[in-house]
């Protein structure tokens, strides 16, 4: 008899309960890369993160929607690859942007030094003479 009564209160958090393992499981692998992602913005260094790591789970991801259209299996774990693949592109997006412009600023300052330096044996205080 309590059973019957506790229905009304067991269904909805049956419901509740489905919909957050969900949820978790198309958020779940995103969560790690939000740091990772903050720290490379804030830093502008990516070179501890690898991008062939994207690579790896760009094309799963990939093959996984293609398995997809094949045999159908659960969307949350269909949604994951979507919102996986859309973070792996932001993922390198940011990447690409950080490594280009270090390399921009790398070769201003290797340009700026060449533009100061003269022909001809010129002798600095930090440095021995040179020649062109």
């Amino acid at each position: 008899m309590e059973a019957e009564g506790l229905g009304w209160l067991l269904v909805p958090l049956h419901q509740l309960v489905s919909w957050g393992a969900a949820g978790a499981m198309v958020f779940g692998g995103v969560v790690p890369y939000i740091p990772q992602y903050r720290d490379i913005r804030r830093t502008q260094n990516a070179e501890g993160f690898s991008t062939y790591v994207c690579l790896v789970l760009l094309v799963a991801n990939i093959l996984r929607i293609l398995f997809w259209f094949g045999r159908h299996f659960e969307s949350p774990l269909l949604w994951q690859s979507v919102v996986m693949i859309l973070t792996m592109l932001l993922m390198l997006k940011l990447c690409t942007e950080v490594r280009v412009a270090n390399e921009l600023n790398l070769k201003r300052r290797v340009f700026s030094a060449s533009r100061w330096s003269s022909c001809g044996r010129v002798a600095t205080p930090s440095r021995r003479p040179t020649s062109c």
